[in-house]
């Protein structure tokens, strides 16, 4: 920017040195470029940087893992009910009425004679 700067002051009219020299259009256009993206830079607010992990996504990751190893392992999912609800206990029945005595069969109807 300086050198444009020192450009414009060489004894020519800024007229003439801005239409003629065509270092000195480059240099200005660059100088626009910047002070443009500066004040484009700060009218924006900053980004904010996305975390790529974090604990939500640990835990999420546990669970589904968890889960799948408990859905395709027998033993784990016993294990896992057992500790949920207590040792599976075996049962015996017995039963402690006497069974009940049969009732007295009926005679069949007599077929009806056609005649």
């Amino acid at each position: 920017m300086s050198s444009a700067y020192g450009r414009m002051n060489n004894g020519k009219p800024a007229t003439q040195a801005i239409f003629e020299d065509r270092k000195l259009q480059r240099e200005l256009k660059e100088a626009a470029n910047a002070l443009r993206d500066a004040s484009s830079a700060l009218r924006e607010p900053p980004k904010r940087k996305r975390r790529s992990g974090g604990l939500g996504r640990s835990l999420l990751l546990f669970a589904v893992a968890g889960t799948l190893a408990i859905v395709l392992s027998k033993d784990l999912r016993s294990k896992v009910l057992e500790l949920l609800f207590g040792a599976e206990e075996e049962f015996d029945y017995s039963s402690s009425t006497a069974p009940a005595d049969p009732a007295p069969e009926e005679p069949a109807p007599a077929p009806a004679s056609a005649g």
